[in-house]
């Protein structure tokens, strides 16, 4: 493939997924990763400042809409009816991903320590963010954290369901079915 084919970034994020199932995070270097994508070393830099965001590349953006969504719920809403606004935008954009390359992700971060903890950061900033957003919704402490929280901790479930699950369902259907078991668990006591 030559630099000048379409969708690099693409295929840059598939060539790293499947190099770091065959040969693990640690041992591809972003040099293997352009060289089975087709493209330069410096095509590679020019998408991701390294090869831990291939897999993180997104997340300002998802932040972005998960906040957007949470602050522009109906004003009726309660904090985690607000939260599951954004989780819908969240779904909606992540669901447009392929879910193999889902799964990939999924395994590559479940595999190293080092990535996994990056990934509970980038919850935390998410949980944080929303939270924020509900206190300036009214809603007050400890409510808006727990939400937040809650919600944040909704998604990696609903994703890794969705990753793993059949492919009829689409992840805004799994992100309801989780949060419904979630407010039943919390209804049982």
């Amino acid at each position: 493939m030559g630099r000048w084919q379409p969708d690099s970034r693409g295929r840059l994020q598939e060539a790293a997924l499947s190099l770091y199932a065959e040969r693990g995070f640690d041992q591809t270097t972003a040099a293997e990763i352009a060289a089975r994508a087709g493209v330069t070393e410096r095509t590679f830099f020019r998408h991701f400042a390294d090869k831990r965001e291939v897999l993180f590349g997104g997340s300002a953006l998802l932040q972005e809409r998960l906040v957007a969504a949470v602050a522009e719920a109906p004003e009726g809403y309660g904090p985690l009816d607000a939260v599951a606004a954004g989780l819908g935008a969240a779904a909606t954009l992540l669901g447009q991903f392929r879910r193999d390359l889902s799964r990939q992700r999924h395994a590559v971060i479940a595999a190293n320590p080092e990535l996994r903890e990056r990934e509970r950061a980038k919850l935390a900033d998410y949980a944080a963010a929303v939270a924020a957003t509900l206190r300036e919704r009214g809603v007050p402490e400890p409510q808006a954290t727990l939400a937040a929280e809650a919600g944040m901790t909704v998604l990696p479930v609903a994703l890794g369901r969705w990753a793993a699950g059949p492919t009829d369902r689409d992840l805004s259907t799994v992100v309801r079915d989780v949060l419904a078991e979630l407010r039943a668990l919390v209804a049982s006591g």
